[in-house]
């Protein structure tokens, strides 16, 4: 069984398509995504639409619940605000009730999802450091945990009670050790690299690995200025910043 877990697709339908695409060659899929399917891009329904599609194991994103009106959006920068405000009015109320639906944390045997941190999920708080890696991963119950929120792809390994930080696109799993990954953003990365970014875990194999691929930026940059959004939303796609 292999394993898809993306996140952040953020109403970018380009980068979505692209990403399915490329996963659509690969045999025995499993899909998960760790939220915010919308805000920032144009195309909020139709990205709700795909991943209502793929039936996936989701959890909740910021984004999703601040479109639902689940979660203040006074913490949000004022583009985020804004997206968020108008994902809202163009979202019908189905749509809606469908991400007020989602919950906010997910385990199994195998793995645990969470958009932000265990520690408080609903405050959507961000994992960067060591610190606050180290406070979620004495949580997990399980060896691996897949994390989103910050777009920026990257592995916590705890080896006893030594935790690593890394960017390695491919790892193995081994066992006694317990993984954090961030599987950086679908449709909007922010660690330099502009392409959509996803996580494949091939278990069998015992391999993990973030892959990229190329989407028309340009276009969802059109969509994203012809919808009236802040025009920062459209040049950050380009610079993966």
């Amino acid at each position: 069984m292999k394993y898809a877990i993306f996140s952040d697709i953020h109403g970018n339908l380009e980068a979505y398509q692209a990403v399915l695409d490329l996963l659509k060659k690969e045999e025995n899929l499993k899909y998960y995504c760790v939220g915010d399917i919308v805000g920032y891009g144009a195309d909020p329904s139709a990205c709700i639409e795909i991943t209502k599609s793929l039936n996936p194991t989701i959890v909740g994103g910021n984004h999703d619940w601040a479109a639902a009106g689940l979660t203040s959006t006074e913490y949000f920068n004022p583009y985020a605000q804004k997206a968020v405000l108008w994902t809202a009015s163009v979202l019908t109320e189905e749509e809606k009730d469908w991400l007020r639906s989602l919950r906010l944390t997910y385990e199994e045997r195998d793995m645990m999802l969470v958009h932000g941190t265990l520690m408080e999920p609903a405050s959507f708080k961000y994992v960067f450091d060591l610190n606050t890696a180290y406070s979620m991963m004495s949580l997990m119950k399980t060896q691996v945990g897949f994390i989103g929120h910050s777009h920026t792809p990257a592995v916590f390994t705890l080896d006893k009670d030594k935790i690593q930080y890394a960017t390695n696109p491919r790892f193995e799993v081994q066992e006694g050790k317990r993984y954090l990954v961030n599987v950086g953003s679908v449709g909007q990365p922010r660690d330099g690299d502009r392409r959509a970014a996803f996580c494949i875990w091939d278990k069998r194999a015992g391999v993990m690995e973030i892959r990229r691929v190329e989407y028309d930026i340009g276009k969802a940059q059109e969509k994203i200025l012809g919808a009236g959004l802040p025009s920062i939303l459209a040049e950050r796609l380009g610079k993966g910043r």
